[in-house]
């Protein structure tokens, strides 16, 4: 979503709202979670931060117990889906501190987002202080056990009772959080999409909406059922290249070079891929990004020069890919140990985000 540029926000829109009114839960939840044994998404923290979209400006920004919504059956983004969010984690340091991993970037593409769903945009100050002052009441739930961290949910929706095709003209943006394990236990096994598709070009691919994942949904439960852990889609014209995988952006290692297919308004800039070519680019490794067709992965696996292929993003972290099923067809690829670069680049990010190693990224914020 290059062609977006953040200086289009409204000036009014970034009145000041950060003065957040805190009220904290009197019955924690946190000693009934075995944090040794975490599913994904199972879990959320004590308290949830709200803020309200009206008359043109942000206000009432607020911390509360976590519980459920009141909204009336009317509400538009039931109804018309304008609704957006992003993921990021926290983590526990290896001296006990707590860090969260380039959430500036996630109040940057959420503004994104929000401007190619014609929603008012969250400055970017109120989006990081909402993540800052939740994470800090709840640090509690930041687990400590490996592979573990705290996932971190800001969203926004419209709040206008109203049925009628248009821009609502009240918001509600909200921060949850849980503490989470790994999405992808094993190596996932993915098949190539050749006939439905998840974005097209001028669509709303880029943005991270709601309605893109639900979009989804029915393709990808065919390919569970045949026992495929996620998708790799294509383009909507041609379904000749390949664009990302239904939970993450794709990587793959050919012929000793990081390839990786080029963002544009029907892939999701994801903050963990760009993390990971900067870091590549700092060990000295071509990486190429560009446009990549279906037939280039199918040669490159048959005659053994594709050494990785591994999904990458917020909640799927660093996931090789064991299994690329194309047209019928299952081709086995290298995965564990054997495979340098996904395991190289999974333990700078964890050395990163734990603190081991000297951030020289400016990536981490200590809260």
């Amino acid at each position: 979503m290059d062609s977006i540029g953040f200086d289009d926000i409204n000036p009014s829109e970034m009145t000041d709202v950060l003065e957040i009114n805190i009220t904290k839960t009197t019955d924690s939840k946190l000693p009934e979670v075995d944090m040794d044994n975490i599913a994904f998404g199972r879990a959320y923290s004590d308290h949830m931060f709200i803020a309200d979209y009206e008359d043109g400006e942000w206000k009432n920004s607020r911390i509360i117990p976590y519980r459920n919504l009141s909204i009336s059956p009317a509400n538009a983004a039931l109804h018309y889906a304008q609704s957006i969010f992003e993921g990021l984690k926290a983590y526990r340091t290896q001296d006990g501190d707590i860090a969260t991993f380039r959430a500036d970037e996630n109040a940057r593409r959420m503004r994104s987002s929000a401007i190619r769903m014609c929603m008012p945009a969250v400055p970017e100050e109120l989006f990081l202080e909402a993540i800052y002052e939740l994470v800090n009441l709840d640090r509690d739930w930041v687990p400590s056990t490996d592979g573990s961290s705290l996932y971190i949910r800001p969203f926004q929706f419209a709040m206008d009772p109203y049925i009628g095709i248009r821009p609502a003209q009240k918001y509600t943006f909200m921060v949850i959080s849980g503490p989470v394990g790994q999405y992808y236990t094993e190596p996932v096994k993915v098949k190539i999409e050749t006939e439905y598709a998840r974005a097209m070009p001028g669509g709303v691919g880029a943005a991270k909406t709601a309605g893109n994942y639900a979009a989804a949904l029915y393709p990808a439960k065919r390919a569970q059922d045949e026992g495929y852990h996620q998708l790799i889609w294509t383009d909507a014209h041609t379904h000749k290249y390949i664009e990302e995988s239904g939970t993450m952006n794709i990587m793959f290692v050919i012929d000793g070079m990081l390839v990786t297919p080029q963002t544009s308004d029907t892939i999701l800039a994801g903050i963990t891929r760009a993390s990971a070519i900067e870091l590549a680019k700092d060990w000295g490794m071509i990486v190429e990004e560009r446009r990549i067709k279906v037939t280039e992965i199918i040669e490159a696996m048959e005659q053994g020069r594709l050494q990785e292929a591994f999904g990458i993003g917020t909640a799927a972290t660093v996931s090789q890919i064991s299994v690329i099923n194309h047209e019928g067809i299952d081709y086995e690829l290298p995965s564990g140990e054997s495979c340098e670069i996904s395991n190289k680049l999974l333990k700078s990010l964890t050395d990163i985000r734990l603190g081991r190693v000297p951030d020289k990224f400016g990536w981490m914020h200590k809260i």
